[in-house]
């Protein structure tokens, strides 16, 4: 999961730049942050039986997951405007994201996952109404 954040967030960030050189405007900007805080590795040993009852052992190494990392792009020239924030901590994951969706509205995310009750979202849309100017005329 970490590693296609990563580079979800390094493609974004290519994009967002070669979309500013290839046009040659300078309006738009990305930016990530990656925070890793994995544990000291542990060796787990599991004992599995293959299919004729004959026993073995499996080893691994697990490391408790602790990651917290962000991404924000703007970029006026297209209007992509969009921003991710998450948390792990072992099997809890909280995080939110919000981007500008084409006809002017902001969709907001929030959301957090673990493994007692799954993955669970909040999503709310925001809209910005434009007011018309009234022009009074003076006679």
């Amino acid at each position: 999961m970490f590693s296609k954040v990563l580079c979800l967030a390094a493609l974004v960030a290519v994009v967002a730049a070669q979309s500013d050189h290839d046009h040659g405007h300078h309006h738009g900007y990305s930016s990530q942050h990656i925070s890793r805080h994995d544990g000291k590795p542990e060796k787990v040993t599991v004992h599995v039986k293959d299919k004729h009852g004959h026993g073995h052992e499996i080893h691994d190494y697990y490391a408790h997951p602790k990651y917290e990392f962000e991404y924000k792009v703007e970029d006026k020239h297209t209007g992509d405007h969009k921003t991710q924030h998450e948390h792990r901590e072992g099997d809890d994951v909280k995080g939110f994201y919000s981007l500008h969706e084409p006809d002017g509205s902001e969709r907001h995310v929030d959301y957090h996952s673990d493994k007692h009750t799954g993955f669970h979202a909040t999503v709310k849309h925001s809209t910005h109404h434009l007011v018309p100017e009234h022009h009074h005329h003076h006679h």
